[in-house]
C-alpha cells in the first residue's frame, strides 16, 4: 500500500502535509511530488500513466485556482483519486472547489474540502478504501474514530465541570 500526494505547487506544501501527516500516522507509505497541469502537463501524463507500476493503491492531489491537477490525473489512471481544493486565489478557493468537483461523466475525482481540513480527509478517506482490504488498518482506523470521540467527551465533561 502506497499512496501519491501530488500538488501543482511547492506553496501548496504547507497544506498538503497535513494528508501526509496523517499517512505517517497509520504508517502509511507515501511518495510527495510537484506537479503542474498547466506547468508540467507532460511530467504529469507521465506520472499518472505510470503511477499503478510504481506501485501506488490511490492519489491524493491538491491544487489551486484552476484546480484541474486531479482531473488530469484521473484521466490518466484507474486508480482512486483524490481531489484536494486548495483556497489560493482571489475567489477564495471557490474556483478550486468547482474546477475539481465538476468532472465529466466516466472520469471521476472524489472532492474533500477546502485547504488543511481537506488534506486531513483526503488521507483518511485513503485510509478507508485500503482498509477494505487491510483489517489491521480497518481496526488503526476504528482506533482513530474512537480517540476522537473520547476527545469530544473529555472536554465536554471538562466543560461542566467548570460550570
Amino acid at each position: 500500500m502506497k499512496v501519491a500526494i501530488v500538488m501543482g505547487s511547492k506553496s501548496d506544501l504547507p497544506i498538503m502535509e497535513e494528508a501526509a501527516a496523517i499517512l505517517k500516522q497509520f504508517d502509511i507509505s507515501y511518495e510527495v511530488r510537484i506537479l503542474s497541469a498547466h506547468r508540467t502537463p507532460e511530467k504529469v501524463t507521465e506520472f499518472s500513466t505510470s503511477a499503478m507500476k510504481q506501485g501506488f493503491s490511490i492519489i491524493i492531489a491538491g491544487a489551486g485556482m484552476a484546480a484541474h491537477l486531479a482531473g488530469v490525473i484521473a484521466a490518466h489512471t484507474t486508480l482512486p483519486v483524490i481531489g484536494v481544493p486548495i483556497d489560493s486565489s482571489s475567489l477564495g478557493g471557490i474556483d478550486s472547489l468547482l474546477s475539481t468537483v465538476q468532472m465529466p461523466p466516466g472520469i471521476p475525482v472524489a472532492a474533500v474540502g477546502l485547504g488543511k481540513s481537506g488534506a486531513k480527509n483526503a488521507a483518511l478517506l485513503a485510509l478507508e478504501i485500503l482498509a477494505l482490504s487491510s483489517a489491521p488498518l480497518r481496526k488503526k482506523l476504528l482506533r482513530y474514530r474512537d480517540d476522537m470521540k473520547k476527545s469530544v467527551l473529555e472536554a465536554d465533561s471538562s466543560l461542566k465541570a467548570k460550570c
